[in-house]
């Protein structure tokens, strides 16, 4: 080839041009926003020297002059590509506001949908790290077409390969349900924000004021949406924390999630884990102090953490190998389930049973939050959806009741005759139709009226009822447990029993999906 040729000339001048379009002015308006640039995104997403950008010199569509001036600019604001993370392949795209505010384009989704047919036809995690002032107003229904398009790759692969989400900066109207549809969201805090509609709309709408922080930032989606899944301070300790959380995903529906190795530095026995539940069934105790005396030493990743607290959901390692953990929260709400917890759990368990992932549920339920508020706003409907997903789930399900399992939700929380595979307690379990104080109150209604001392009178029959009928020896006499066990030896039971079950195998019924009461 001549490299001093027209065709070659061309090429470098073509290169030169990409490159001129990423300005420094135009990057320090990022930066003074708290924000990166699209690619800085993507060099520190992927391993050094592996990103292969695809179609980073498309046009955008062509418009007719009075309907607004359309830049145009190579790659029509969004960089994607493929590369490693963490050594292995990765689909991603990177919308950049710097080119046209971001905004999607015919052209823009085309690349956005490519990549995403490309990732399931590979059997690929891919990410999205949105940063996009929404539809582009100019090219009117081709651009809401574009993201119809991407909504239905969503759907298609969901599932099938992992699909994760990176609120960077603005995500309005029906771009949210982007994110909306993929596994797990990301949000960066003060710097990001997703509402369907924004605050002008609001004002205009309802006469109210508010910030597009307090409409949608990471703080309330995080915390009362429940739509963020992780949010953190900022772009750089965001995108080193989906990097970790990539390494427990597999990469499709098909494979088993990664495993490391095991340093041993976590006892299979410790004698800890017997003095964290008090004495006191009615004292709180952190359900993590347990997770972490449980799993593989520093292993833990929550998910939702601000969300529903009262359910601990996460990923951690069990001699090295993923699994995902439920838990009841003492500490908030006394562990209670109600609609966002049970919701929170549900989609949780679904996510892990999609992808292979093994369920550890750590019990500690003393029911449904009772309350007008809760059954009006379908507490039934809500705690179903626990209750179809643990079901549901064909992966390999153990159960630990710590302490209380109560009625109703101790049915939801993975019970052998909902299909959990194993199920122990320790001796601190309290397993019957409902807590002690409300059976007495019931069982001897008639009694406690006549007493002349019906406190202490409840007190006594409270403590018989505990001892003859709300211990974990009956439950296991009967085998509607599998053993109550010493709390000291959790973690070697698990690791056993998750071994025992590593080729569980089950027949699923021939149907086109269940009906779940969404």
């Amino acid at each position: 080839m001549d490299l001093s040729g027209k065709s070659y000339k061309a090429f470098l001048e073509r290169q030169e041009a990409l490159k001129k379009q990423y300005s420094p002015k135009q990057a320090e308006k990022q930066h003074s926003k708290g924000k990166l640039t699209a690619r800085e995104r993507i060099g520190l997403l992927f391993d050094e020297g592996t990103f292969e950008e695809i179609d980073a010199f498309v046009t955008p569509a062509s418009q007719p002059v009075e309907f607004g001036k359309v830049e145009i600019t190579y790659g029509d604001g969004v960089i994607v590509g493929h590369g490693k993370v963490n050594g292995r392949l990765v689909f991603a795209f990177a919308q950049d506001f710097t080119i046209m505010g971001g905004s999607l384009g015919y052209v823009h989704a085309k690349k956005i949908v490519k990549i995403q047919e490309m990732a399931l036809k590979m059997g690929t995690p891919i990410i999205g790290m949105m940063d996009s002032g929404g539809a582009r107003i100019q090219e009117g229904v081709a651009s809401l077409s574009g993201y119809a398009s991407i909504f239905h790759n969503i759907i298609h692969s969901s599932g099938i390969i992992p699909q994760l989400c990176v609120i960077m900066g603005p995500a309005a109207g029906g771009a949210v349900y982007s994110p909306a549809l993929t596994d797990f969201v990301f949000m960066v805090n003060h710097t990001s924000y997703m509402f369907v509609t924004g605050p002008q709309v609001v004002k205009e709408v309802l006469n109210e004021d508010v910030t597009s922080d307090e409409l949608g930032g990471a703080m309330v989606h995080g915390s009362k949406s429940g739509v963020a899944h992780m949010i953190y301070d900022d772009e750089e300790n965001t995108i080193m924390a989906l990097k970790k959380f990539l390494a427990y995903l597999p990469s499709n529906n098909v494979e088993n999630p990664p495993a490391v190795a095991d340093d041993g530095s976590t006892p299979d026995i410790n004698e800890k884990l017997r003095d964290i539940v008090p004495d006191d069934p009615n004292k709180a105790y952190d359900i993590k102090d347990i997770i972490q005396l449980i799993i593989d030493k520093n292993s833990f990743f929550e998910t939702a953490e601000l969300f529903a607290p009262n359910l601990v959901t996460g990923f951690a390692r069990l001699k090295g190998k993923t699994i995902g953990i439920v838990a009841n929260q003492p500490k908030v709400l006394a562990g209670v389930l109600d609609i966002d917890s049970s919701t929170k759990g549900a989609r949780f368990i679904r996510f892990c049973d999609a992808f292979n992932i093994p369920i550890l549920t750590l019990e500690d339920v003393p029911g449904f939050l009772p309350g007008k508020d809760q059954e009006h706003a379908g507490i039934i409907r809500h705690g179903a959806k626990l209750l179809f997903a643990y079901s549901e789930a064909t992966v390999p399900r153990i159960t630990v009741i710590i302490r209380k399992a109560y009625g109703g939700a101790f049915i939801v929380m993975n019970s052998k005759s909902l299909g959990g595979d194993f199920s122990f307690a320790w001796p601190t379990a309290e397993i019957a139709v409902m807590g002690p104080d409300g059976a007495v109150a019931i069982l001897y209604k008639k009694e406690l009226a006549e007493s002349k001392n019906p406190a202490e009178m409840k007190k006594e029959l409270v403590k018989k009822y505990r001892n003859k009928i709300a211990n974990p020896f009956i439950a296991d006499e009967l085998g509607y447990i599998d053993e109550v066990i010493d709390p000291a030896v959790t973690r070697k039971k698990i690791i056993s029993a998750f071994s025992a079950l590593s080729n569980k195998w089950v027949k699923v019924p021939s149907r086109k999906h269940g009906n779940m009461p969404l």
